[in-house]
């Protein structure tokens, strides 16, 4: 009973049996200090007023055995994970990452669809030297789902290459050429496709003509996203009424909206970029197309290609190279592989590497082609050749930004060619101010890539920076502290390079490198600065009216008062003020903007050759062969002629006379007043006032002059100076 009770006061005490497990030893080695053992045969029990916890870890002490530790089971053998390892085809890839490619949300992707359709298009009508003309339709086919369908009149596409070309990722023939292009890397319209198969399953559908004469071919595709490789589902003939072309139709799910990232926006953009482009495009919502004809009828120059330039090769490219080559010497291998790398500056690399010019390229060690390498970066070599970049132009990229915006003022840069990593590129910068342009948002920044817009991730794109890093204060604009200028203002900025640096596989941003920063700031102060001067002729224009205004307000009664004192008629002697008014309120023109335009050309253009033309050139009224000096003169004469016929009066030339033996007189009196104003000829003159006489010895206030003042007596033959002197030893002749 009392043991009962004991346990029923303390019910926290619980007897646990111990039961050994299947693996652990029945016995336990006993403790030192510790009693003896049970016997064998009963079942220990531990009494305990808290559940027992094993320690993480047991040191053994004197004299006693280590606990066995449990060693975890083996999961795989090498066998089993190399039998798990296979290739990853890049259609898988992509398939797991398409917003590598700009398909991460359903209005990127719609946006991003169409932009890959209409680069190619673009494209190809370069390339076969034909105008383009470009139709995209989007149609909404349910919710969420939306049709696309992109023409063009190119060359067309031959049939073994048409599911090469729309359904196979990392296929293109422009990756291994070093020449602009819009597309690069050859995933982009197939990337497209692959998105239509992944979110509706259908197939994207491909109708090319390569001839007039040739029958149309209809080819339904798909991916074999295991294998990268195309899957033909249907191909037929057909009868097409275009001479040539291709039209690519696909399905996809999508988001349709406006904005900055807008379709509208993109195709619209296009045509600023690619003033030969006649765009026709008709959207969901719309009632009728919309169409852009081309502002230009000539095509751009076609783009050379060239050779890589030693100052932008890496060392595995030089490796490869150089094993290539086999048995052709290294100086060989430097004059053909490279461009402007000539044989007198392969001779210096090779000297400069310590290789001589005639070893084997294959036998080369790699500390010898690494002392090659190094050695291309110190040589001085010419920069690469610039046929193979293509720009815009100032003036189409001008004509492009009145097609789009409705402005005051417009203007266009372009930089001279330039060089990052042996890449050449050209920078172009154009300006659209004033007009139907918000005047208190921000500016619209629109940034190009090979003629291509980028409208997306603006803040990590090196153009953008380039505008934020502007003083636009300079320029008569208002900028907040870190933010872009604020006013009616368009900027484009436009990269035109052999190899875009993009941050990623969407072509959505651009690098940041320093030479490419340095070019975009240089041609975006270009264009601001010519801004700068427009403004301030606006400013310079509005303070002269203000100031007409003011002389015209007040000129009625000036004339009525002077009509009092001479007794003539007001309102002729009010129009004769105001006649007068422009030679003293100096108004500028309708074409004076044109005539800054055609200045800033010309100094351009004379840069180099010498020096431009006036800063200030005359106005269109006057002639041709009038200095720009004689230009307040000839409104004298124009003012006087004016004057002249409505008061039937000859009126007097102020122009200074030519220079001449002698000077011709006037009739008219030193104190007579202007004709335009005719005095009363009974009114008495006001006499002159004589000067007063003075002695020598004083001066003119009337005191007396001291030594430093002394008046030479002009009696007193004076000392004549060293250069009469040497006047009178000259004959007369020469004098």
């Amino acid at each position: 009973m009392r043991r009962q009770n004991r346990n029923a006061s303390s019910p926290r005490q619980t007897s646990i049996p111990l039961e050994p497990s299947a693996d652990a030893p029945t016995s336990v080695a006993p403790r030192s200090g510790n009693p003896s053992p049970e016997p064998s045969g009963t079942q220990p029990s531990i009494a305990t007023d808290k559940p027992s916890v094993a320690p993480p870890s047991v040191k053994p002490d004197d004299g006693g055995a280590e606990p066995a530790v449990r060693k975890p089971a083996r999961r795989a053998t090498a066998e089993m994970m190399a039998a798990k390892q296979r290739e990853i085809s890049v259609s898988e890839f992509f398939t797991k990452n398409r917003h590598l490619l700009g398909f991460d949300n359903p209005a990127k992707a719609l946006l991003t669809a169409i932009k890959e359709a209409v680069d190619n298009s673009l494209d190809a009508c370069e390339e076969a030297g034909i105008l383009p003309d470009i139709i995209v339709e989007v149609d909404e086919v349910s919710d969420g789902r939306y049709r696309v369908a992109v023409q063009d009149n190119g060359p067309g596409i031959v049939r073994a290459q048409v599911p090469k070309i729309f359904a196979k990722l990392l296929y293109g023939s422009k990756f291994h050429h070093l020449k602009q292009s819009r597309g690069q890397q050859g995933i982009g319209i197939s990337a497209a496709g692959l998105y239509a198969q992944l979110t509706t399953g259908k197939a994207v559908v491909i109708t090319s003509k390569t001839a007039p004469g040739r029958p149309a071919r209809r080819i339904e595709l798909r991916i074999d996203t295991r294998h990268n490789k195309p899957e033909v589902l249907s191909d037929t003939e057909m009868d097409w009424e275009v001479d040539h072309g291709t039209r690519v139709e696909m399905e996809l799910a999508g988001t349709y909206r406006g904005g900055r990232t807008s379709i509208d926006a993109y195709l619209e953009q296009t045509v600023i970029a690619n003033p030969h482009l006649s765009l026709t495009y008709k959207l969901p919502k719309m009632d009728a197309p919309v169409v852009f004809e081309r502002a230009t009828h000539e095509l751009p120059r076609e783009p050379l290609e060239i050779r890589p330039h030693p100052h932008g090769v890496e060392l595995g490219l030089l490796i490869r190279m150089m094993h290539e080559a086999g048995s052709t010497p290294v100086r060989r291998v430097l004059v053909e592989s490279f461009s402007r790398v000539s044989a007198s500056i392969a001779e210096q690399v090779c000297e400069a590497a310590d290789v001589p010019q005639w070893t084997k390229a294959a036998s080369l060690t790699g500390d010898q082609i690494e002392a090659i390498h190094k050695a291309l970066a110190t040589v001085k070599v010419m920069a690469p050749p610039a046929s193979c970049v293509v720009p815009i132009g100032s003036e189409l990229l001008e004509a492009g930004l009145r097609r789009r915006f409705e402005a005051d003022f417009y203007c266009a840069v372009t930089r001279p060619p330039s060089v990052y990593r042996g890449n050449p590129f050209v920078v172009e910068c154009g300006i659209a101010y004033g007009g139907k342009l918000p005047p208190d948002e921000p500016a619209d920044v629109m940034r190009f890539a090979n003629r291509v817009p980028l409208q997306y991730q603006p803040k990590a794109c090196a153009m953008t920076e380039a505008v934020y890093q502007t003083n636009w204060k300079a320029y008569a604009l208002q900028q907040p502290k870190g933010s872009l200028p604020i006013g009616p203002l368009a900027v484009v900025l436009h990269l035109a390079s052999v190899w875009v640096p993009f941050t990623n596989e969407a072509k959505e941003a651009v690098a940041h490198y320093p030479e490419l920063l340095r070019e975009m700031r240089l041609a975006i102060q270009e264009a601001g600065r010519r801004l700068a001067t427009h403004l301030r002729a606006q400013h310079r224009a509005e303070h002269e009216k203000r100031r007409r205004s003011v002389f015209e307000r007040y000129i009625p009664e000036l004339g009525a008062s002077l009509a009092k004192i001479t007794s003539r008629d007001p309102a002729a002697i009010t129009q004769t003020l105001l006649d007068a008014l422009p030679e003293f309120v100096n108004i500028p023109g309708p074409n004076d903007d044109d005539d800054a335009d055609a200045r800033f050309q010309a100094e351009a253009s004379t840069a180099s050759d010498g020096p431009g033309v006036p800063s200030m050139p005359p106005p269109a009224d006057v002639e041709a062969d009038e200095p720009p000096d004689s230009q307040r003169a000839s409104r004298r004469k124009r003012a006087a002629a004016a004057r002249s016929a409505r008061t039937g009066r000859v009126a007097h030339d102020d122009t200074p006379p030519a220079p001449g033996p002698e000077r011709p007189t006037r009739d008219k009196p030193a104190n007579a007043q202007d004709d335009s104003l005719e005095l009363d000829p009974d009114r008495p003159e006001t006499p002159r006032k004589q000067p007063v006489p003075r002695s020598p010895g004083t001066r003119p206030d009337g005191r007396k002059r001291n030594a430093a003042d002394a008046v030479p007596d002009p009696t007193t033959p004076s000392k004549p100076s060293r250069a009469t002197r040497e006047d009178d030893r000259q004959p007369k002749l020469f004098r």
